[in-house]
């Protein structure tokens, strides 16, 4: 049987893309528009149809993605919660994750990313990831499941955007991006800003990661195709 989700997002176009990608993995697919209607479904489904995971807008009419993940672990369901949010701010993520969500992404995403990271939380839901998810390159690790980034064993500062950069680059060293793939995978599909948006936050990068951002030796410039990591 398919996993269950449920998906509650009020933009009616964002909501049926966001459906459509999913239910192409082979997703079985609930969607809400509100935050009440999803509380509602939640409370009322029977046990044996239960949700795998729930796929939470936060800026939803009625009632905040907030309060309905306050409301799910004080009724102790333990359903994977996967905020989808354009709050973008560490205190924003910090916030959403101390008040019962799993996982934070922050629109406008790929959806491969989203399907990824609906996979990984079933997977951990489902006892297959026992062992926290550590990155490792050098002197540079990655917590995945803190969004996390240490230098030295000393933590490092990034925006969102800087660490979904690194996470993607340390989940596949030595492959060379484009700025298109790049922003593809970063920043969405649907970015139509300009590209040079991913030269400077390379270079925020590697003044944060690089004993010398002007000779670096983990973020690399591979001349006339991109970046590559290690």
């Amino acid at each position: 049987m398919p996993a269950r989700l449920l998906l509650v997002e009020d933009d009616e176009t964002i909501r049926e893309t966001i459906r459509e990608a999913l239910e192409q993995e082979g997703f079985g697919v609930t969607a809400c528009g509100n935050g009440r209607e999803a509380l509602q479904v939640l409370q009322q489904g029977p046990q044996e149809e239960s949700f795998a995971l729930v796929v939470l807008d936060l800026m939803l009419p009625g009632l905040g993605g907030l309060e309905i993940c306050r409301q799910m672990r004080a009724a102790q369901d333990q359903t994977p919660i996967l905020v989808v949010s354009a709050r973008d701010t560490e205190t924003d993520r910090v916030l959403g994750l101390e008040v019962g969500a799993d996982d934070y992404l922050i629109k406008p995403f790929g959806m491969r990313e989203l399907v990824a990271r609906c996979r990984a939380l079933l997977r951990r839901s489902n006892g297959q990831s026992a062992q926290p998810r550590v990155l490792a390159h050098a002197n540079l690790r990655l917590f995945q499941e803190e969004c996390r980034v240490t230098r030295d064993g000393v933590d490092v500062n990034l925006s969102p955007k800087e660490y979904r950069l690194l996470e993607l680059f340390m989940q596949h060293p030595r492959r060379v991006w484009s700025r298109d793939k790049l922003l593809e995978h970063v920043w969405g599909i649907d970015y139509f800003g300009d590209s040079k948006t991913v030269d400077v936050h390379i270079r925020w990068l590697r003044e944060k990661l690089e004993d010398n951002p002007s000779a670096p030796v983990h973020l690399l410039t591979v001349r006339g195709f991109g970046y590559r990591f290690g």
